[in-house]
């Protein structure tokens, strides 16, 4: 069994190397660097502000979306929180922010029975296939298991109408807010 803050220690350090990683070998689509608002929270390992850079060839494209990954103490045995800053309108981005991906859903059996348990956080996942998820996920989303209603009424419904205006005006927005630091 390990010793009481073991978990706490070895998960500071993961993310640590990760940070470095991600600072030397960036993913594309993706800026944890330490510039427009992007890095850690402070001096906190567990808290990182991101940006998300909407992918080519969608509605998203770009949009420079900030958010942040709050990293709970027993990482990487369980999932961080991703939450958008930005104003973001997508099926999977509840109203506040928050991302629902199976990604970032507690590890075990679902107990809705919608995600297998291969789909949800697993300890070999990173930073990077995080971000890679949540980038895939503005991609093709998932209407099914929506965390914005509205958002995913109009995803089937209006595609090419009311839904393409709500996200070109979440793109407009983010790019006003990155130009103003």
């Amino acid at each position: 069994m390990a010793a009481p803050g073991s978990f706490n220690t070895q998960g500071r350090l993961l993310l640590k190397k990760e940070l470095e990683k991600l600072t030397k070998e960036p993913v594309e689509g993706f800026s944890g660097k330490s510039s427009h608002n992007t890095g850690l929270r402070g001096d906190n390992i567990l808290e990182w502000n991101v940006m998300i850079m909407g992918p080519p060839d969608t509605l998203y494209e770009g949009g420079f979306f900030r958010a942040t990954l709050s990293f709970p103490e027993e990482y990487p045995q369980r999932p961080p929180k991703m939450k958008f800053i930005s104003k973001m309108w997508h099926p999977n981005i509840a109203k506040n922010g928050s991302v629902c991906i199976s990604i970032l859903h507690e590890p075990g059996d679902d107990n809705w029975g919608y995600e297998t348990a291969d789909e949800r956080w697993k300890p070999v996942h990173s930073v990077t296939t995080i971000i890679m998820s949540v980038i895939s996920m503005l991609s093709e989303g998932n209407d099914e298991s929506p965390a914005n209603l509205d958002a995913a009424v109009q995803w089937r419904n209006d595609y090419s109408g009311k839904y393409k205006e709500n996200v070109m005006e979440t793109v407009r927005l983010s790019q006003e807010h990155t130009e103003d630091g």
